[in-house]
């Protein structure tokens, strides 16, 4: 998933909730740059940060949200609630900013209208909900983290391929993680807790290569 964020050098409070939410944003300085650095799969969302003069990020998510490159979330003080009333956006979230509140924002401009079919995924006794992000096996329900549920919802959509660490990181995260490959072994460690001692083969390790889910 990619994220545009602007400005540059976001807020240490945005910063630290889309660390929280497992997000790892990519900063733009302006409009043309998030049209020039869309990957090629487009951006989930461009998250527009009012900050300095609200002026000049009301008309970036503006510009954004008229170009259609991507859906808005602006972020914004709640002293600046009234002027959001006539912010071009698709949705806006508050500070001081709450990482579970952001993701589900950040989730839900990212999955628009798809039906009822297409929002479960399953995997033998596994369902995964795209709609609400819930995960539960034989029908009760795992607690994960946001990129573990997005580390599942690729396992299980691709299933029988094996995948490196770096093409997990790429097609997962979306970026090149600082961390490096040891961020997706961590991953697949956690998830193999969660699912039970009885499904970790459903995560099979391929020495020298990476990971085949199925």
């Amino acid at each position: 998933m990619f994220v545009a964020v602007y400005p540059h050098s976001p807020s240490p409070g945005l910063s630290q909730a889309l660390l929280q939410a497992g997000i790892q944003p990519v900063p733009v300085s302006d409009a043309a740059g998030v049209a020039d650095l869309e990957p090629e799969e487009g951006w989930a969302v461009a998250i527009i940060e009012i900050t300095g003069d609200p002026v000049v990020g009301l008309a970036v998510a503006r510009r954004v949200h008229d170009e259609a490159t991507a859906p808005v979330l602006i972020c914004a003080a709640r002293a600046e609630t009234q002027m959001l009333a006539d912010a071009v956006c698709d949705d806006f979230v508050l500070t001081p900013i709450d990482a579970g509140e952001l993701a589900a924002r950040i989730i839900r401009l990212a999955r628009p209208g798809r039906t009822d079919a297409d929002q479960v995924l399953s995997f033998k006794e596994l369902s995964l909900d795209l709609a609400t992000y819930q995960a539960t096996l034989d029908g009760k329900p795992i607690d994960l983290t946001y990129m573990e549920y997005e580390l599942l919802r690729f396992f299980v959509s691709h299933t029988g391929r094996v995948w490196s660490r770096e093409q997990l990181l790429s097609r997962v995260w979306g970026y090149d993680y600082f961390g490096g490959a040891r961020t997706v072994d961590v991953h697949v460690r956690r998830l193999r807790a969660k699912l039970g001692e009885e499904r970790t083969s459903w995560i099979t390790t391929v020495r020298s290569v990476g990971y085949r889910f199925g």
